[in-house]
């Protein structure tokens, strides 16, 4: 499950340290946080980022990518297939009365 959430990736590791740089800092500068309290919010921080980084890449998987060539399709008269991958051009006859026109004059 570690690979596949990424938690070895050098990202995943320098968002943990992002989150818990503040741990970290108390714990060993300013020595106001126990050093072990620091280091656990660290190991705690590393599945967080690693989590939040999954879903991230989750999300925007598919950017950049080319859109898949459009299937193939066959022209409805002719059954020859389309040429350089374009789609047949295809139109449909509205039968019926058209709408009735109205004249300022009508009201």
């Amino acid at each position: 499950m570690a690979e596949m959430l990424g938690m070895a990736r050098f990202s995943t590791l320098f968002l943990a340290l992002l989150i818990a740089s503040p741990a970290l800092y108390a714990g060993f500068v300013t020595h106001e946080l126990p050093v072990r309290t620091a280091l656990l919010r660290l190991l705690i921080a590393v599945p967080v980022a690693a989590i939040m980084l999954a879903v991230l890449r989750m999300i925007t998987r598919g950017y950049g990518k080319k859109p898949d060539e459009p299937a193939r399709r066959r022209a409805s008269g002719e059954g020859e297939e389309a040429q350089d991958g374009e789609e047949p051009l295809r139109a449909e006859a509205v039968a019926g009365e058209p709408f009735p026109q109205r004249r300022a004059g009508d009201t």
